[in-house]
């Protein structure tokens, strides 16, 4: 297996990680209102859906070429026989990793955003001197561990699917998949991880919102989720939201 390129996987996975941050970012902002412990229309409901972009735009160029440059050097530093049946754990780790260098980078992206997408009426920038003035920089990484533990099962569930399904298509029509066939193996897995880690999903958006100081805001995944339960019980995890938007996002 030949080693990969550092420019390819930088520019691929970055200009990927924009287009499509950028062109789904309303669902996203939708998405983070259902979650959010103020309600929908009370966090903005359909007003100023683009409300945190700055952060997104920002983020998301250096966020998806840490995860796929690391994804793919994983892959090759482990490289296998691609017939081995170990290549869906090689996936896994390679996955995993990517997950965990490119949440450094995306965690303080999305404090900003979300906080920003739940109240459309403060900047972006006066959101991010507030973080800092009130918390530090220990309030940019608020939810890092929650975000990790929801990315990571994503990524286990997500990529050997996704890798699977290609290879079992090429398979059966006995040349490699074309662009389109890639896109409908990888709507097929990012939704079906999303529908399993969606309740985490959850858990993160609820850490990254809460006050300073709350219970929530400690950064313990189960108080979140017990939380969440107790005052929406199975309907607050929007399950269905949270999965197409993530269907359409690795399709795309």
């Amino acid at each position: 297996m030949d080693q990969p390129g550092f420019t390819a996987s930088l520019v691929a996975g970055g200009v990927a990680g924009v287009s499509v941050d950028l062109i789904l970012f309303p669902l996203d902002t939708i998405k983070t209102r259902l979650q959010s412990p103020q309600g929908f229309n009370k966090a903005g409901g359909f007003r100023g859906i683009y409300a945190g972009v700055p952060s997104t735009a920002i983020g998301s160029f250096p966020n998806a070429a840490a995860f796929f440059i690391t994804y793919e050097y994983v892959k090759w530093f482990l490289h296998s026989d691609s017939s081995s049946y170990l290549m869906p754990v090689k996936h896994m780790l390679a996955a995993s990793a990517g997950e965990v260098v490119a949440c450094l980078i995306r965690v303080p992206s999305e404090v900003v955003k979300q906080r920003a997408q739940v109240s459309a009426s403060s900047g972006t920038f006066r959101i991010f001197s507030t973080i800092l003035y009130q918390e530090g920089i220990q309030g940019l990484y608020r939810g890092y561990k929650s975000t990790v533990l929801r990315e990571i099962p994503f990524s286990l569930v997500q990529f050997p699917l996704w890798e699977s399904l290609k290879a079992l298509w090429s398979w059966r029509q006995d040349h490699v998949v074309d662009s389109w066939q890639s896109a409908v193996c990888g709507a097929f897995a990012g939704g079906f991880a999303a529908a399993v880690t969606t309740p985490l999903d959850v858990a993160k958006t609820r850490i990254m919102l809460a006050k300073a100081g709350s219970s929530t805001a400690t950064g313990n995944v189960l108080s979140a989720l017990h939380g969440v339960w107790r005052m929406q019980g199975l309907s607050g995890c929007n399950l269905m939201v949270t999965g197409l938007v993530w269907c359409m996002r690795i399709s795309l």
